[in-house]
């Protein structure tokens, strides 16, 4: 029986995972303060506000020791606390508080990427990496099974999903691309698969690279996708433990 693992959001682009236990999802969004805030860097060319392409934004693919920051949201206060292995946790403001931010940020930066220069907040759709304002769907049995090709254990955090689904075949996801995938009460329309990145050959752990996803990835089934991007078409809650009925 395929049934929510797990629960994950972002609340800052590439900048900490943030467990749930459940969610209240709308037609057409995304999960509440998922991607609600990104980091812009030197080179940034979208306009303040508006979505723009990964390159406008500070991301792991660009700065591997991102990917050992964890977040949690304070919805009421509006604030963020960041925790990762090399900083102090910091709690702060990103609507308000940017500059305790990049001073935190700062020494997990290499010095031959540009820097951050501030946050941006989505005003009408969250910073995704899709066009649309997507959920990506993770297949736990796939990561698995991609880790015994590379003999090594793989974290699912390495792959940044909003919902972990078990109780699949591998790759069992590769299969329902155009059809209507129902979690709880929500229902999502499977759109594309997930092209994967830099990112996610770094251990979510220390945020240091242990392992070549992408080579395995191409050399084990020729291509880098690994997940599902989906976009809800009718609303309700989704919770851990909630069963999936399949296309």
């Amino acid at each position: 029986m395929a049934n929510v693992a797990a629960l994950w959001r972002h609340p800052i682009k590439s900048h900490g995972r943030e467990a749930l236990q459940s969610v209240e999802l709308t037609a057409g969004g995304t999960l509440p303060w998922d991607r609600r805030w990104a980091v812009s860097h030197e080179a940034t060319r979208a306009e303040p506000g508006e979505w723009g392409p990964s390159a406008n934004w500070t991301i792991a693919a660009k700065v591997l020791p991102l990917m050992a920051i964890t977040a949690t949201s304070d919805e009421a206060a509006g604030t963020v606390t960041l925790r990762h292995p090399e900083r102090p946790d910091l709690t702060f403001d990103p609507d308000t508080e940017v500059d305790a931010f990049l001073e935190w940020e700062k020494p997990l930066l290499p010095e031959n990427r540009a820097q951050s220069t501030g946050i941006v907040r989505a005003r009408e759709r969250a910073m995704t990496d899709t066009e649309f304002p997507s959920v990506s769907i993770l297949n736990l049995a796939s990561s698995t099974d991609l880790g015994m090709h590379m003999g090594q254990a793989l974290s699912p955090h390495r792959w940044r999903c909003n919902i972990h689904l078990e109780g699949l075949a591998p790759w069992e996801e590769n299969g329902w691309i155009g059809k209507t995938l129902r979690i709880g009460e929500a229902e999502f329309e499977v759109r594309e698969p997930i092209e994967r990145c830099r990112a996610t050959t770094a251990d979510p752990e220390t945020g240091r690279a242990d392992g070549d996803t992408l080579k395995a990835l191409n050399a084990n089934f020729g291509n880098q996708n690994c997940g599902v991007y989906t976009f809800v078409t009718k609303g309700g809650r989704v919770s851990v433990g909630d069963e999936i009925e399949l296309p």
